[in-house]
C-alpha cells in the first residue's frame, strides 16, 4: 500500500514537470522572439484542463500578444492582438487575487515586469491612435483611443496610475475624433467626462459650450443646463454663458423660469442696455397677439413692465435704434386696441349712442391720440438715428421702412395729409439713400 502511494506521488509530480516544461517552452519562444511559436505554445498549454487556471500561463500570454501586436508581420494574422492581450491580464489578476491570500505577494510577475505588458499596449493603442488621426481616419484613431483608455481605466481600478484618473488628452481626442468621425453620441460621452472632471486651460471651454448646446439641441433641458452651469464654474468670465442660458429657457424653457433668469442678469448687469432689451421683447412677445382672445390673463400687466424695461434700455443706451422701435410698435399697438375698443360702440338698431357712449368715445379718441403722440416720438428718434445716416444694414434699413410706414399709417389716422406724403417720400428713398 505504501510503495502504490510513493508511485501515486510520482505520477503527479511528473504530470506536473510536464505542465512546467510545456509553459517553460513557451517563455523560452517569447523570448527568442519566435512570436508565432510561443502563441501556439501557450494556447496549447491553456487548453490544458490543469492548465486553465494558471495564472502565469495567462501572463505570458499576455506578454505574447502584446508583442506579437507590435510586429507589423505578425499582427496582420492575430487580429486583435492588443485586446486578447489586455483580456488575458485580466485573466491573471483576477487568478491571482482568487489564489494568492497574501495581498502583498499578488501580481508578483507583472511587478517584476513593472507592468510592462499594460503600458505597452497602452502605448501602442496611442501611437496608433495619433497615427490614424493625422492621416485623417478618424474611425481608426476612435477605436485605438478607445484602446488606449480601455487600459488605463484598467489601471485606475488597480489604483495604478499614481493618483490619476483621467486620461485627459486620450478622452479629448477621443471625442474630436468621435465627432469628425459624425458619431456626435459618442463624442458627447467624452466630451463630458472631459466637463464633468472640470478640465480647465486654453480650448476646453468650447466643449463645454458645445455640451450645452449638444443637449439643447436634444431638448434635455436638464443635461444643457447641468454643462452650462459646470461651463460657468469653471469659465465664470466667459459672457457666452448668460446668453446661453438666456437663449437656452427661451426656447426650451418656461416663461416664468425665463422671466426669473432676466430678473437676476438684469440685477447683475444693470448696465447692459441688451439685457433689459431683450427683457423687454421677451415680454411683449409673451403678451402680445393681434387676436385679443388669445392673449393671457395678465397681457396688459406685461406689456407694462414691457414698455418699463424698454424705456430702462433706452435710459441707459439712447442711440440704440431696436429699443425705440419696440417701444414705438407697442404704443402703436395699443392705439390701434383703443380704435378697436372704439368701434365697438355704434348704434345698434337705428338708436342713437347715449350721452354717456359718445363722451366713451370721445374719451377712447383722445387715448388714441396719446398712444400715436407717443409712438411718433420713439419713430421720429429712429428718423433721427438712421434717416442721417449713409449705408444702413438690412436689419437697420428694415426698421427704418417700418417706422416710416407706421408714421404714415398714424398721420393718415390723424388726417394730417402733409405729415403722410413727408414720411412716405423719405418710405419711398430708403433703398436709394441707404
Amino acid at each position: 500500500m505504501k510503495s502504490f502511494f510513493l508511485l501515486l506521488g510520482l505520477i503527479v509530480m511528473t504530470g506536473m514537470g510536464l505542465s512546467a516544461q510545456k509553459i517553460n517552452k513557451a517563455k523560452d519562444y517569447l523570448a527568442k522572439q519566435q512570436l508565432n511559436e510561443a502563441k501556439n505554445e501557450v494556447e496549447n498549454f491553456l487548453a490544458g484542463e490543469k492548465n486553465k487556471n494558471n495564472p502565469e500561463g495567462w501572463y505570458t500570454k499576455a506578454k505574447i500578444y502584446s508583442l506579437i501586436s507590435e510586429d507589423s508581420v505578425q499582427k496582420a494574422s492575430t487580429p486583435g492582438a492588443r485586446e486578447i492581450a489586455l483580456a488575458a491580464i485580466k485573466k491573471y489578476i483576477e487568478l491571482e487575487n482568487a489564489t494568492v491570500k497574501d495581498s502583498a505577494k499578488r501580481y508578483m510577475l507583472l511587478a517584476l515586469d513593472n507592468r510592462k505588458p499594460l503600458t505597452d499596449l497602452y502605448a501602442g493603442y496611442s501611437k496608433d491612435a495619433a497615427s490614424y488621426y493625422n492621416a485623417g481616419n478618424f474611425v481608426d484613431a476612435l477605436s485605438n483611443f478607445q484602446g488606449s483608455l480601455n487600459v488605463f481605466d484598467f489601471m485606475i481600478d488597480q489604483g495604478w496610475t499614481n493618483g490619476i484618473t483621467l486620461d485627459t488628452i486620450s478622452v479629448l481626442y477621443a471625442g474630436i475624433s468621435a465627432e469628425k468621425a459624425n458619431k456626435i453620441d459618442t463624442a458627447a460621452l467624452y466630451y463630458s467626462k472631459i466637463a464633468e472632471n472640470k478640465v480647465q486651460g486654453q480650448g476646453y471651454e468650447s466643449i463645454y459650450k458645445w455640451l450645452a448646446d449638444y443637449y439643447k439641441e436634444k431638448n434635455d433641458l436638464e443635461k444643457s443646463q447641468k454643462f452650462t452651469a459646470l461651463g460657468k464654474e469653471v469659465y465664470p468670465d466667459d459672457p457666452f454663458w448668460v446668453g446661453f442660458e438666456i437663449s437656452l429657457l427661451s426656447e426650451k424653457g418656461t416663461r416664468e423660469d425665463l422671466f426669473a433668469k432676466y430678473e437676476e442678469v438684469t440685477q447683475a448687469n444693470p448696465s447692459n442696455h441688451l439685457f433689459w432689451f431683450n427683457y423687454a421683447v421677451e415680454l411683449y412677445k409673451t403678451a402680445y397677439d393681434e387676436d385679443t382672445a388669445k392673449r393671457p390673463a395678465n397681457s396688459k400687466e406685461m406689456i407694462a413692465k414691457s414698455i418699463e424695461k424698454a424705456k430702462k434700455s433706452i435710459e441707459i443706451n439712447p442711440q440704440y435704434p431696436n429699443a425705440h422701435m419696440l417701444l414705438g410698435q407697442i404704443y402703436y399697438n395699443q392705439a390701434v386696441d383703443i380704435i378697436n375698443t372704439n368701434k365697438q360702440i355704434r348704434p345698434v338698431g337705428g338708436v342713437k349712442l347715449k350721452p354717456e357712449e359718445l363722451k366713451l368715445k370721445a374719451t377712447l379718441r383722445e387715448e388714441t391720440n396719446k398712444k400715436f403722440d407717443e409712438a411718433i416720438v420713439e419713430f421720429q428718434k429712429l428718423d433721427e438715428l438712421l434717416g442721417g445716416a449713409g449705408k444702413l444694414k438690412m436689419e437697420e434699413k428694415q426698421f427704418l421702412k417700418d417706422a416710416y410706414d407706421l408714421l404714415i399709417n398714424i398721420y393718415e389716422q390723424k388726417n394730417d395729409s402733409d405729415k403722410a406724403t413727408v414720411y412716405t417720400e423719405k418710405f419711398n428713398n430708403v433703398d436709394k439713400v441707404h
